[in-house]
């Protein structure tokens, strides 16, 4: 990690029903890594191990690491299995170890709004420790449904809006474009 080269580093939040949250979050992680600084990302409620981003991470090692904090099944919303809170909260150790332990340019927290919004992750604790970054690290949150809390704390946020999505006429996920 080169010290300040960021400047102050900001927190920022893609939110929003529409396509591209977490794929401009890796877009700034390829972009650090071109000017060799450091990103960590945790992927919270993803465990599949077929997204593009696993193995286009590893080529941009090390600059930039990947971990995923859950498994490869959708988690109820009404009623989330233990486990998947028992996984997100293994992966907001890490988080909070990559955050605090001030050796990444970058923290990218992957769907935690969603992990958040579903009762994984208790939102009074993000906020404390967002609070608690380091200055010098930008620290990205992803997700649908980012509560207006995250959403104050925030120095950036941007809400991704579906417009139009070949979803609704059947198009299925697409190896290197959703997946």
């Amino acid at each position: 990690m080169r010290k300040g080269a960021i400047g102050k580093g900001y927190v920022q939040v893609y939110t929003g029903n529409g396509k591209g949250k977490t794929t401009a979050a890796l877009g700034l992680a390829v972009r650090a890594a071109g000017h060799g600084l450091h990103t960590v990302i945790l992927q919270f409620m993803k465990g599949w191990i077929d997204y593009g981003e696993l193995e286009g991470v590893r080529m941009l090692a090390p600059h930039v690491e990947i971990h995923q904090a859950g498994r490869d099944t959708f988690v109820n919303r009404k009623n989330p299995d233990p486990e998947d809170t028992r996984l997100a909260r293994e992966g907001w150790e890490l988080a909070k170890k990559a955050i605090l332990g001030g050796k990444a340019d970058i923290v990218v927290l992957d769907e935690i709004n969603c992990a958040i919004d579903f009762g994984l992750l208790p939102l009074e604790e993000v906020i404390e420790v967002i609070k608690r970054k380091p200055d010098g690290m930008e620290l990205v949150l992803t997700g649908r449904g980012a509560p207006q809390e995250l959403i104050e704390v925030a120095d950036l946020v941007t809400e991704m809006r579906e417009v139009k999505h070949y979803y609704a006429k059947g198009v299925d996920a697409r190896v290197g474009v959703e997946r």
